[in-house]
């Protein structure tokens, strides 16, 4: 018998039905959506391509419509299961709460807004046949047009997405691009991402829970960040750590990262921290890729010890270096559990597809940002440009198996099934968790959340964009 799947809204008084009628559709990833729907019909042929290969653009763009998170479902029938994964429905009506909505007769789909994505799609499909003469004239149009300093969401996401496609044109004349990280700049921004949205919260809170109860009886535990940052989710474990009924464990950390100089200030801040609370604490810095480990003694790996892996994933950069050899090591070291945040976002396979999967996913962050801080807030501004449009240039100007020479897995959770592991399901404490994280947003700012199949996701309005999951080895 399949798992329940069961959609979960903030606690303010308000019945789930209410709320879900509240939370209407969110403008910017609408238009996407719709945009996408009616140029699948007429893509436009460019010179270098084929009869073919524009009929190929068009079914692949309809493969990849918007699946949504379903709340009439969850309601309505509340013993059936939702499939609810990123990806792109077969089914060609997108439709309100009341009969199928049509482009023509939305009023909130500006032609202005409608013209940028128009256009920023026929530039994506000009630079994927490599028509890059076309592709220039097109990027000097959308930066004319667009400003990431605008009142329209359409327009900032649009500044962004064709600064990462001129990138990706200039590249494609030089080979791979792997620009320069500023890793103050960047982790400076994820915390602003961090307190003025609850997707990071919402990954470090239900992946600690996971942790604290599959290492609950253990005296010695060993916890392996594979991109630890500054790491921001620890000292919340700690805490609960310290407070046990048994006492505290001795605990030891691997933190992964590219900058030594970081690792170590991270690694004091924690030991600092630890130091407070009288408990134990090792921490072992290494400043290189999970998936480039070569000599695994760097991990510093101790009989005893219950073993914890946690990797919040994200698109700013690759943290983990080659998928397979990620998965190799793992398997290797049958960890107890296994913490998986993944964004809903395609890494892999070719330019047009990771092109729509992304503005897809990214229209929707910037959306909610869009409800939730003014205009011209300096934190939404900065996280815009130092976090989100790096991760858009990163997944369309550098990322990608063709750039790198590497396969990047599809879904991790799919692969890890495949390969030894069994998936812990989320608790109802961990549902509480990402409950209580959800209720420090007003419920008219439209974040939602789905249990089911053992995850928890959680999405804008009816969009999935985070999905936490938790694993164990078969084979300890």
């Amino acid at each position: 018998m399949q798992p329940q799947e069961q959609m979960i809204f903030p606690n303010y008084g308000i019945s789930g039905k209410n709320s879900a009628k509240n939370l209407e559709r969110n403008e910017l990833s609408q238009w996407v959506e719709n945009v996408t729907k009616q140029l699948i019909e007429d893509l436009p042929e460019t010179e270098n391509e084929t009869v073919e290969e524009s009929a190929g653009v068009a079914a692949f763009l309809d493969d990849l419509r918007p699946r949504k998170m379903s709340r009439k479902d969850s309601r309505e029938s509340p013993g059936s299961v939702i499939h609810t994964h990123h990806g792109w429905s077969n089914d060609h009506r997108i439709l309100d709460d009341q009969n199928t909505f049509n482009l023509e007769s939305d009023p909130s789909c500006e032609e202005p807004g409608l013209n940028l994505l128009t256009l920023l799609l026929e530039c994506a499909v000009a630079i994927s046949v490599d028509n890059l003469g076309e592709a220039h004239r097109m990027l000097l149009e959308l930066t004319q047009m667009a400003s990431p300093y605008s009142a329209s969401c359409a327009e900032r996401v649009a500044a962004y997405f064709a600064t990462a496609m001129s990138s990706r044109a200039i590249n494609a004349w030089l080979g791979v691009c792997s620009p320069l990280t500023n890793h103050k700049t960047v982790n400076s921004a994820f915390q602003i991402f961090n307190n003025v949205a609850p997707f990071i919260k919402f990954a470090h809170f239900t992946s600690n829970q996971a942790i604290l109860e599959a290492l609950h009886c253990h005296e010695r535990v060993h916890i392996i960040d594979l991109d630890i940052m500054q790491g921001l989710q620890w000292p919340a474990l700690f805490h609960i750590l310290a407070t046990r009924a048994e006492g505290p464990p001795q605990v030891r950390m691997t933190g992964l990262g590219s900058s030594m100089e970081l690792l170590d200030e991270t690694g004091k801040h924690l030991s600092n921290f630890a130091r407070r609370l009288g408990m134990y604490f090792e921490f072992n810095p290494v400043d290189k890729k999970f998936g480039n480990i070569v000599d695994i003694s760097r991990l510093k790996i101790r009989r005893g010890e219950a073993l914890a892996v946690h990797w919040l994933q994200h698109s700013l950069y690759d943290a983990t270096g080659p998928d397979w050899n990620t998965m190799r090591l793992l398997n290797g070291l049958g960890p107890k559990i296994i913490t998986l945040v993944e964004q809903e976002i395609a890494h892999e396979g070719s330019f047009l597809d990771r092109f729509v999967s992304s503005l897809h996913y990214y229209s929707t962050i910037f959306d909610s940002l869009g409800a939730f801080l003014p205009v011209d807030d300096p934190a939404r501004y900065q996280v815009e440009h130092c976090l989100l449009q790096r991760e858009i240039n990163n997944v369309l100007a550098v990322g990608g198996p063709a750039r790198s020479g590497e396969d990047k897995f599809r879904l991790w959770r799919s692969e890890l099934l495949k390969t030894g592991f069994v998936q812990i399901p989320m608790s109802t404490n961990s549902v509480a968790q990402a409950q209580l994280i959800l209720n420090m947003f007003p419920p008219a700012h439209g974040y939602s959340l789905v249990q089911g199949d053992g995850m928890l996701r959680l999405g804008w309005k009816e969009t999935s964009l985070y999905t936490a999951s938790a694993w164990t080895s078969l084979y300890p």
